[in-house]
């Protein structure tokens, strides 16, 4: 599976749009509202970053499971770097694109919130390479009852237990107890309790840690839907002390991808060089068995399948063709996922899409002034209860939740499913190269891009931006300027026809949308659209 941690078929899925228990959202701690700054970003970006730092510690024979990357020789490569993994002391490098090092040389630069974005991305491009490549979506639907747990219904971890995440695996060849993770076998994360998971580990790990124990941890299954946050991951490894790492004496991590990179580079500055040796990759579950007793592991079929996939491409065999249902007609009254123009059609020859026009206007009446808008996030379960009754032509009443950022994500979930991106897939590599303008020219250069959109596009991003502007100008209140709302929206107004957005692309998209936040009036002065089109 590819590059991709958050995705629809449109490629960003917005951080915000994520719970850690159970119908509890997911709500940034005050100290998180130390909003980065665009601008700097984009300084450090364009004055050339050292390069990418790979751990030092880790024995990290690691290889880019993209399938696009895999060349005729990497049998070769695989076999040599097998023969470089028999030594103990042979210390290896995450290799990568330029554009992954180039995008991970700014991440440093960013705040937390910024680096689940890029997170987020990478597991978008593995879930789109995935399906360009035929692959069956994971399912991540609840799995049955584990038959080998000891756990009964009453058991206060059984609502864990029951999805066959952990497992006790047999010996390593050293005589260590395994133990092993499965991330396919995660239920959505709005399902499942995740403080309830790191209770369930410790109390997994307990029965062991006195010992000397392996952990394998299968990647292979970890998608946006079901991952947990960078937040929750960080507070599990600092939960998870001394007392569970002194005897583990390998971590066996199976079909890494560019999205282990990542968590790698945010969490180095955590992980002591004594832990990381411990860390090993392996691209193939073949590789193990020279580890532990292979046949003693309790392997997922979908990670069977999933290494009999990457095997197959690197013998250059074709994957398997999968039949995909052809898509459902839309409802008459659909208002997510359907283009403008279907929308117009449907509203009366109305420019400004419903779910935009109401969401907007409850949100200057009510929530202009709310700290960390567009930043904070919502229940899941009431995000889809929303769109439902959207799409089944029923009135929605944002008072009834009580909530001023449920219409602030619905907002942004509107515009990331739109078929096509508002800005057009047209401008996107025109977008890209506003970072090569010279500054002075920077606004000028957007304007024109902007003017040269159809008219539909440009009344409704005149109407979004205008409103955007508003809700910046209040910053003093709410702490969203010109340069935090881009960093929130840029993702949800443009992407590529052939897949997410690029690491390297988030400077140059979120610079265009902070100039059209910030220089609304300028920008948008050329053209005149029908009247009773404003925010």
């Amino acid at each position: 599976m590819g590059l991709s941690i958050l995705q629809t078929s449109k490629g960003f899925r917005d951080p915000a749009v994520m719970t850690t228990d159970v119908g509890s959202p997911s709500v940034a701690k005050p100290a998180a509202l130390a909003w980065p700054c665009q601008v700097q970003i984009q300084k450090r970006a364009a004055s050339g970053l050292a390069s990418l730092i790979v751990p030092s510690g880790p024995k990290c024979h690691f290889q880019r499971t993209c399938p696009r990357d895999r060349g005729t020789n990497l049998a070769g490569q695989h076999e040599e770097l097998s023969e470089k993994r028999r030594s103990e002391d042979q210390e290896g490098t995450l290799s990568s694109t330029p554009s992954l090092q180039a995008g991970l040389a700014s991440a440093g630069n960013m705040s937390g919130i910024d680096l689940e974005a890029l997170a987020e991305i990478e597991l978008q491009k593995e879930e789109e390479e995935a399906t360009t490549l035929g692959a069956p979506r994971v399912s991540l639907a609840c799995t049955p009852a584990c038959k080998d747990s000891a756990l009964g219904m009453d058991h206060p971890y059984y609502d864990v237990a029951r999805h066959g995440i952990l497992h006790l695996a047999g010996d390593d060849n050293s005589g260590r107890r395994v133990i092993t993770f499965s991330c396919c076998r995660m239920p959505p994360s709005h399902e499942l309790n995740h403080s309830h998971l790191l209770g369930y580990l410790k109390y997994t790990l307990d029965q062991y840690v006195e010992n000397d124990y392996t952990i394998v941890y299968f990647h292979y299954g970890l998608t946006s839907r079901n991952k947990p946050s960078l937040s929750w991951l960080q507070s599990a490894y600092k939960e998870l002390g001394r007392k569970y790492k002194k005897n583990l004496k390998a971590l066996y991590v199976v079909h890494p991808t560019n999205f282990i990179k990542i968590l790698w580079t945010i969490f180095k500055p955590l992980i002591s060089h004594k832990f990381g040796k411990k860390v090993t990759y392996f691209n193939y579950l073949s590789e193990l068995r020279e580890h532990l007793k292979y046949d003693q592991l309790m392997i997922p079929p979908e990670v069977i399948r999933h290494d009999e996939k990457l095997q197959n491409m690197r013998l250059g065999r074709p994957p398997p063709l999968v039949k995909m249902p052809p898509p459902r007609p839309p409802l008459p009254t659909q208002q997510f996922g359907v283009s403008l123009k279907y929308l117009r059609d449907k509203n009366k020859g109305e420019l400004i899409p419903p779910v935009m026009k109401e969401t907007v206007t409850y949100l200057k009446d009510k929530g202009l002034r709310s700290e960390g808008l567009f930043r904070r996030s919502a229940n899941v379960q009431t995000v889809k209860e929303i769109q439902r009754l959207y799409n089944q032509g029923k009135p929605v009443n944002f008072d009834d939740y009580g909530d001023i950022h449920i219409p602030a994500v619905i907002l942004k979930t509107f515009l990331r499913e739109l078929p096509q991106p508002l800005l057009t897939f047209e401008v996107y590599e025109q977008i890209l190269a506003i970072i090569s303008v010279e500054s002075s020219l920077r606004v000028t250069r957007c304007k024109e891009i902007v003017g040269g959109l159809p008219e539909h596009n440009y009344a409704v991003l005149k109407y979004l931006m205008g409103f955007l502007h508003l809700v910046s100008q209040e910053c003093i209140f709410n702490k969203m300027t010109g340069s935090n709302l881009a960093c929130v929206f840029g993702l949800n107004l443009i992407w590529p026809s052939n897949g997410a957005s690029s690491l390297n692309a988030l400077v140059p998209l979120n610079l265009f949308t902070e100039l059209m936040i910030d220089f609304y009036e300028n920008i948008f002065s050329s053209r005149v659209v029908p009247c009773g089109i404003s925010p």
